[in-house]
């Protein structure tokens, strides 16, 4: 992996619940976290990501100072959209703010389209979430327009924005 990218460790399940037992991170994830997160959570996660089809999902943890302080991964998506991949990431709340999520998403996908038949890696970040819109705009992803009244979250309607990233 590159520089603060490494495979989760079994170690890392007290660091990823911590983490994901904050308010401010669920409600920018998609729904199906428990809540609160436990490290029995956390450990059936890393056992999934380690289980995972290394030609279907890429998992890593987003690590500062030695501990895991987020997660990346990008899954391979089927069918006609088999050489397209989705995003998903996140970063404790106390580590907002200082570009981690930013070298991640680069050296991911970076490595994925040097390393795997990949040809666009997409995102749909919630429209108001403008620190991860912005994460994605400065790792090099365009805008491809709006999903208007795309989900619900916490009972509200909400609009996604839809950014991609293609292989040069």
């Amino acid at each position: 992996m590159e520089g603060i990218l490494r495979p989760w460790r079994k170690e890392d399940a007290a660091d990823l619940a911590a983490a994901l037992n904050n308010r401010k991170v669920l409600d920018n994830l998609r729904d199906g976290l428990p809540y609160p997160y436990t490290p029995a959570d956390a450990a059936a996660y890393i056992a999934a990501m380690e289980a995972a089809g290394p030609e279907s999902t890429w998992a890593c943890a987003i690590t500062a100072e030695g501990r895991a302080v987020g997660s990346i991964s990008v899954s391979r998506q089927g069918n006609i959209h088999f050489r397209t991949g989705e995003l998903g990431y996140y970063v404790a709340e106390p580590w907002w703010g200082r570009g981690l999520a930013t070298q991640a998403v680069k050296a991911l996908c970076g490595r994925l389209f040097r390393e795997t038949d990949l040809l666009r890696i997409f995102a749909v970040p919630f429209a108001e979430n403008a620190a991860s819109c912005r994460v994605l705009e400065k790792a090099g992803f365009a805008c491809e327009g709006v999903l208007r009244k795309n989900a619900v979250k916490n009972g509200v309607v909400r609009d996604m924005r839809l950014y991609a990233l293609v292989r040069a």
